[in-house]
Formats: structure tokens, C-alpha cells, sequence
């Protein structure tokens, strides 16, 4: 049996890592300034993780979701705290694309509507209505694209005003910084605006935090720059350092019951113990603050490059944005240089997501090789 071939792929096959680096089968060493998708928050191999999940394992793995499991209370407490979203209750699934799906499941629940507004250059999954909402039509299929959805540009609270008039729409869902799309974010005026939209037209506003949470722009969440209140905020990718987990956090204004949502999977023992570790790491190590300490010593040392034309993101969810596609820029720092780096619908910005972990040196490896090939 063969894989079906829906990745390109780099002939690289990583067979461990440790912190900020990747080492392949012929022992090449490779720097992680991508984390996979900024998945890994806490550095790969971090012995926290590691201990905590292999506690774990000697324990139990999983069981079903119809027994008490304290992880998750332990979770949702912990995760409370150190978020500042203290009045939320927390639904557990498994990625990031299940959590848009049920936020998105839950706000037609609430308030009996089908329609969705999203905007440009959106990514909130592969799945059904996630995918619906994600701006590229290459990846929705026919069946999805039953699903009724609206896109507006980043911005235009216009648009939305009128559109909101109808009445026929559950949810508006936007990520504060879109990862897939770009970089791009707009105003504190503009998020604000819809949220006192969606307050005025009994429209559920849910804040997608599946790449920007778990401190990668140096915040809990990208939304808490602005001052608003969600009322559905989905999470995965950074929650669990590469372990599969994901999950919304849910205002109370909005009521659950048995059978609303449910998972098979979502948070086991083992997803639980592994988000309890990244939880754990991010605030014994202030890696809040040191994301965005370090987010400044990279915001100054890429200034120094002409060709850079724009600067994109917060914290350590940045784009490199040049006036040419980086495709080839990207190649010759993986192959040349050995460092990872990441593409995004912009076929002239280069993201950068590293560990949270990383230090000012690692970004010097990375400058010095970028001035090497610009100059």
C-alpha cells in the first residue's frame, strides 16, 4: 500500500529533535524556525513534556469521555488562570479544524441560525463548515460548499453591518492574525466594531486562536491586544507541543446539554497531561514575556534588511514580506543553511514560527544565512 499523495515533500526525514533543532536520518542538523505549523510552543523534547507524558502513559492512555477524568478539570483550571478567561467553560476535541467545527456547531445551536461571515484570506480547517469558511476555493469540495458563507474583506465592518441585517447569521469567525492567509490583521476600532455588531444582532463572535494562542504573540491569546470578549475561542496547534489536541472555550452566556457536542477522543489522559505540561513550561520559564522580548530583537535585526518590504505579525507569529516569491529563498535555507522556515498563501512572505524557546542566537544563524543570500 501506498500513501495518497496529498503532501509535496522535502526529501528530509527528521528521526529526533531536541529544543530548536531537528536532527535527520544522516544526522544533519537543522534549525526550527516553522515548529511544524507553530506547533511546537515549548521546544521539542522539553523534559517537562516528556515526563509528564510518559508518567502519564504508565498510568492510563485513554478511556472514554462518559467517566470522570480530574486532567480535564485540572485543565480547564489551570487554563483559566493563566489565560485571564476565567468565566469560560471548556469543550476538548483534537485539532484545530474539530474545534472550528464545533464553535461553529455550537453558534448554530445557540441562536438557531446556518449562515457564516469569515474574510479573506481565512484558514480555519479542512472539515465541512470549517473548510466552508476558509477562503481557498481549491480545498472545498462540492458538499462543502453547501455550507451558506459569506466573505468580506479585513476591515469592511460595513459590509458586515448589512450583511448582519438579515438575520439569518449564527457566527462570525476570524482569526486576529491570520497565519495560512499572511500576517494580516487589522484594527482595535475594526474588532471591536464586530463585536458590538454581533452583540446587536444575536451573532455568536468566535475568535479563531488555533495557531495565534498559547502565547505565540506574546499574549495569551491575539484577540486580548484589543479588549473584546469572545464568545467562542478555538485552540489546538501550540496547546500540545505536537501531542494532537484542540479545544474551545465557551462563554456562559451560552448553555450546554448532554449530547450537544461530543468526542471520542478529545481530551484523553494523555492530550490532557500533555497541554498540563506546555500550561506548566510557559509560565515556570516566563515564556510570555520572552516571546516578546524576543519578537523585538527580530523586528530590529530584519529592519536592517532593504529588501524586506514589510514586517508582519506579533510576538513569534512573524512574516518576512519581500517584492519576490520566496520560493526559492525558502529552498536554499532548508538545503544550504539548514534552517525550516514556512510559505503562506503570500507567495512573497516568509513565516517564521519558531519554538517559543528560541534564543537571540538562533536568530543570528538565521540572519547571517538570510544576508548571504540577499546580498
Amino acid at each position: 500500500m501506498s500513501l495518497f499523495p496529498v503532501y509535496p515533500l522535502y526529501d528530509i526525514t527528521p528521526v529526533k529533535a531536541k529544543d530548536v533543532f531537528v536532527y535527520d536520518n544522516k544526522d544533519v542538523k537543522y534549525l526550527d524556525l516553522y515548529g511544524g505549523h507553530a506547533v511546537i510552543s515549548i521546544g521539542h523534547a522539553h523534559p517537562t513534556y516528556v515526563d509528564r507524558i510518559t508518567s502519564q502513559l504508565h498510568q492510563i492512555a485513554f478511556y472514554s469521555n462518559a467517566i470522570q477524568n480530574p486532567l480535564q478539570e485540572q485543565l480547564a483550571t489551570d487554563l483559566a488562570e493563566f489565560s485571564g478567561c476565567k468565566d469560560y467553560q471548556l469543550f476538548l476535541c483534537n485539532s484545530g479544524a474539530e474545534a472550528n467545527e464545533n464553535a461553529l456547531k455550537l453558534a448554530s445551536f445557540h441562536n438557531g441560525k446556518s449562515k457564516i461571515i469569515a474574510f479573506k484570506n481565512s484558514f480555519h480547517g479542512r472539515t465541512s463548515a470549517a473548510v466552508a469558511a476558509t477562503d481557498n476555493p481549491k480545498i472545498v469540495a462540492p458538499l462543502n460548499a453547501q455550507q451558506e458563507v459569506e466573505f468580506f474583506e479585513l476591515g469592511d465592518l460595513e459590509g458586515v453591518e448589512q450583511a448582519l441585517k438579515n438575520n439569518d447569521v449564527c457566527a462570525v469567525i476570524i482569526e486576529f492574525i491570520q497565519g495560512v492567509g499572511g500576517l494580516d490583521e487589522s484594527t482595535t476600532e475594526f474588532y471591536q466594531g464586530l463585536e458590538k455588531l454581533c452583540k446587536a444582532n444575536n451573532t455568536c463572535f468566535i475568535a479563531d486562536e488555533v495557531q495565534s494562542g498559547f502565547g505565540r504573540t506574546g499574549d495569551f491569546f491575539a484577540f486580548q491586544k484589543h479588549n473584546i470578549t469572545p464568545d467562542v475561542i478555538s485552540l489546538a496547534k501550540g496547546m500540545g507541543n505536537g501531542f494532537p489536541i484542540g479545544g474551545i472555550l465557551i462563554h456562559p452566556d451560552i448553555k450546554g446539554s448532554f449530547g450537544l457536542l461530543g468526542t471520542t477522543f478529545g481530551g484523553n489522559h494523555l492530550a490532557c497531561a500533555a497541554s498540563l505540561a506546555v500550561l506548566d513550561v510557559l509560565k515556570t520559564e516566563n515564556l510570555l514575556a520572552h516571546t516578546k522580548e524576543i519578537s523585538a530583537y527580530f523586528i530590529e535585526k530584519a529592519e536592517q534588511f532593504p529588501q524586506i518590504k514589510t514586517i508582519k505579525g506579533r510576538g513569534l507569529m512573524l512574516g518576512l514580506e519581500f517584492d519576490f516569491p520566496i520560493s526559492d529563498l525558502r529552498k536554499k535555507l532548508i538545503f544550504d543553511h539548514h534552517i525550516f522556515t514556512g510559505s503562506a498563501k503570500n507567495p512573497n512572505l516568509l513565516r517564521i514560527l519558531p519554538p517559543l524557546t528560541i534564543q537571540k542566537a538562533h536568530l543570528d544563524i538565521f540572519f547571517e544565512a538570510l544576508k548571504s543570500e540577499l546580498t
